[in-house]
């Protein structure tokens, strides 16, 4: 493969990461899906790649820091997505009071990821 084709690879690589991100962004997931089928193609292209010319050296730098903005973002939603998860399935307990008006507490799992109130 020369040079110049290297290179556009490259550049669409990296113009690809950055299109995911912002479709991930803006929740288009069916956009987001089409950017990593093209990223898995263009991969597959650049796999057999043994070494780049210094010149694109930037450009592979610049593709490995976006990949990490990605993958920073995704870790950072998935942590988000898990943290609120937890929060409404933690076991609720109300305070109800006995005949002599002390606390007591009951056990209800799970009533507003159920349905039920």
């Amino acid at each position: 493969m020369d040079r110049e084709t290297i290179r556009g690879l490259l550049l669409q690589l990296r113009d690809t990461i950055r299109a995911e991100r912002e479709h991930a962004k803006a929740l288009d997931l069916e956009a987001m899906m089409a950017d990593v089928k093209r990223k898995e193609v263009l991969l597959r292209a650049l796999n057999g790649i043994e070494s780049l010319h210094p010149d694109d050296q930037q450009f592979a730098r610049e593709i490995q820091q976006e990949n990490r903005r990605n993958a920073y973002l995704f870790r950072a939603t998935l942590n988000w997505i898990q943290d609120t998860m937890v929060f409404f399935g933690r076991k609720t307990v109300p305070i109800t009071y006995s005949q002599r008006g002390l606390s007591k507490n009951n056990t209800i799992n799970g009533r507003l990821l159920s349905g039920t109130i």
